[in-house]
């Protein structure tokens, strides 16, 4: 069988780096994932929240995922909205910080 190059060139797949253990985890993120839980803990919708606390339910749910930053007026709306105090807030926040992101969006699976 004559090998015209053909299988040489042929592509099988990209390389994809394999994911770091430990990703960058910044404020926004933790913020986000304390009120998320926490409105979940109580069977809270997102809509519920958000009329409570005089916010947009678009912008609390980019809040909620950690892509938008939270001023602390939407803070202090969103917590008193949940029940919450602020201390608490941002206890649960650095206990996350210090031990890496909780999120947990379903089974991962990660191949070498």
């Amino acid at each position: 069988m004559a090998n015209d190059g053909a299988a040489e060139s042929e592509t099988w797949a990209d390389v994809v780096p394999f994911p770091s253990e430990r990703r960058q985890v910044g404020f926004r993120d933790v913020v986000g994932e304390v009120l998320r839980d926490e409105r979940q803990r109580q069977d809270r919708t997102l809509a519920d929240v958000a009329e409570d606390a005089a916010v947009s339910l678009p912008y609390l749910s980019e809040v909620e995922r950690g892509r938008k930053d939270v001023s602390s007026d939407l803070l202090h709306a969103v917590h008193t909205a949940l029940g919450l105090e602020l201390d608490e807030v941002l206890e649960r926040a650095a206990r996350r910080l210090r031990v890496g992101p909780q999120r947990s969006s379903g089974p991962r699976m990660l191949a070498a």
